[in-house]
């Protein structure tokens, strides 16, 4: 009795979801009567084409079409909905089309676009939207056609410019999708953003096609709307930056700031990126497991102390080889892009790893016996030959003619009394050697020699 009950149920249940609703056209499944007040939950399965159009439904709840995996067209238009759950679009994959023109609705979940990865048209026409959140631009980069005029906006988030118009010079070059995009009949405020999104769309070859050009905007919200073109707004300026320093050379395990300011209006983000290493001849072992560059650096502070400015710094504690390199302090804003290089060289003693660990230590020359003072000692033999060397090197041999100079021993060897003494000796020698004819010429030296040696003893030189 119980499995018939079941199946009873089973039956009943399936034959409900393969019948009409009451009080729609189930050819193309239109709901539109005002009596209708919520949601039906008896759609058929496999319904391609939903319309609840001009109904009562205030809200959407939560897995609201979850049986409608087939679903890829929701018109959701002209009811009275107020809230829509983040979840009620769950299991709608094949989901194409999705329009909530005409509603009350004063916010949208976004986080919600995520359960319709085919979503391409979203229409939020004419309701009570009065801000765009930034994190709407992480869950529209599928959508080519999203209207959000007639409604209350006043800011454009520079995140949707960033998806809408994706400067050039990215990292991966990528085909632009082509988006039109529906922005008139908004309070908005005059400002860079907006006339930003104005004249890109206006430019040669531009992905955004404005449904409406006629933009007003407003200096503030107590002020009458003007023409976009005609209001005289500050303009965007391209980002600039200026590092603390292009080149830093930092030792071997030491801490190092590197520091960059940018101005530009908007304020500009600032991003850093190491491009390339130095590799030489000793780091050549460090480097061979290094990471693929250009990486983008991930650990870094930044801060804007007043609009238009904004700095950031980024702190490298205990260099190492492989933190050598050129890093690129990147800012952009809506307006472009720029960037500035640091080049950072570390230094140290590399090349003696190839070295012997013992260090073989500098002793100083000794001095010779050239340079040194000369030993008075007597008794010493070489000394004594170190005074008859330098006798012999400043006594030339006697030669025929009569007058002889004689070579000047005062400021090397004598003191000037004993020089005078020496004089005389060797010109009494002269005379003894001239009377003696046998004796030859060449002996003359070595008698100068040893009689000098002999005087030179007596006056007590050695003492």
């Amino acid at each position: 009795m119980y499995l018939l009950l079941i199946a009873h149920i089973l039956q009943s249940s399936v034959l409900a979801v393969r019948s009409c609703p009451t009080l729609c056209a189930c050819t193309l499944v239109q709901c539109s009567d005002p009596g209708i007040l919520v949601v039906p939950i008896n759609v058929p399965a496999d319904t391609v084409k939903l319309r609840l159009e001009k109904t009562l439904i205030t809200r959407v709840p939560r897995a609201a079409f979850y049986n409608l995996s087939e679903l890829q067209f929701l018109w959701l238009g002209y009811n009275s909905i107020t809230s829509v759950h983040p979840s009620s679009f769950v299991n709608l994959k094949a989901l194409r089309e999705l329009r909530l023109d005409g509603n009350l609705l004063t916010s949208f979940p976004w986080e919600g676009l995520r359960d319709m990865p085919q979503l391409q048209t979203l229409g939020l026409h004419n309701n009570r939207l009065s801000s765009l959140p930034a994190h709407a631009a992480l869950f529209l980069p599928n959508i080519t056609y999203l209207d959000l005029s007639s409604n209350r906006l006043t800011i454009l988030p520079a995140q949707l410019l960033d998806l809408w118009f994706p400067l050039q010079g990215g990292q991966q070059e990528r085909r632009l999708k082509r988006r039109i995009l529906g922005l008139h009949d908004n309070p908005w405020l005059c400002d860079c953003q907006i006339s930003m999104a104005m004249s890109l769309s206006m430019s040669l070859g531009s992905p955004v096609v404005l449904m409406d050009q006629l933009l007003m905007c407003s200096r503030s919200l107590d002020q009458s709307a003007m023409l976009l073109t005609q209001a005289e707004l500050s303009r965007c300026m391209r980002p600039s930056v200026q590092p603390a320093a292009t080149r830093v050379i930092s030792p071997l395990g030491s801490n190092v700031i590197l520091r960059c300011d940018a101005s530009g209006y908007p304020t500009p983000t600032l991003t850093w990126i190491k491009t390339s290493s130095y590799a030489d001849c000793c780091q050549q072992l460090i480097l061979e497991n290094s990471e693929q560059l250009p990486k983008n650096l991930e650990s870094f502070m930044q801060e804007s102390p007043r609009v238009g400015v904004r700095w950031s710094i980024i702190t490298l504690n205990g260099l190492s080889y492989k933190d050598a390199g050129e890093y690129r302090c990147q800012a952009r804003n809506m307006a472009g892009i720029s960037e500035a290089q640091i080049k950072l060289k570390v230094v140290g003693v590399t090349k003696l790893l190839h070295l012997p660990k013992k260090k073989s230590l500098k002793t100083p020359p000794k001095s010779s016996l050239k340079y040194g003072k000369p030993n008075r000692n007597p008794a010493t033999i070489n000394n004594s030959s170190v005074k008859e060397n330098q006798i012999l090197q400043n006594i030339k041999p006697p030669s025929n003619n009569k007058t002889q100079t004689v070579p000047n021993l005062v400021p090397k060897v004598f003191p000037v009394d004993k020089y005078n003494k020496i004089t005389k000796m060797i010109n009494a020698k002269k005379k003894s050697q001239t009377s003696i004819k046998s004796t030859p010429p060449v002996n003359s030296t070595t008698a100068l020699l040893s009689t000098t040696s002999l005087k030179y003893d007596e006056d007590g030189q050695g003492q």
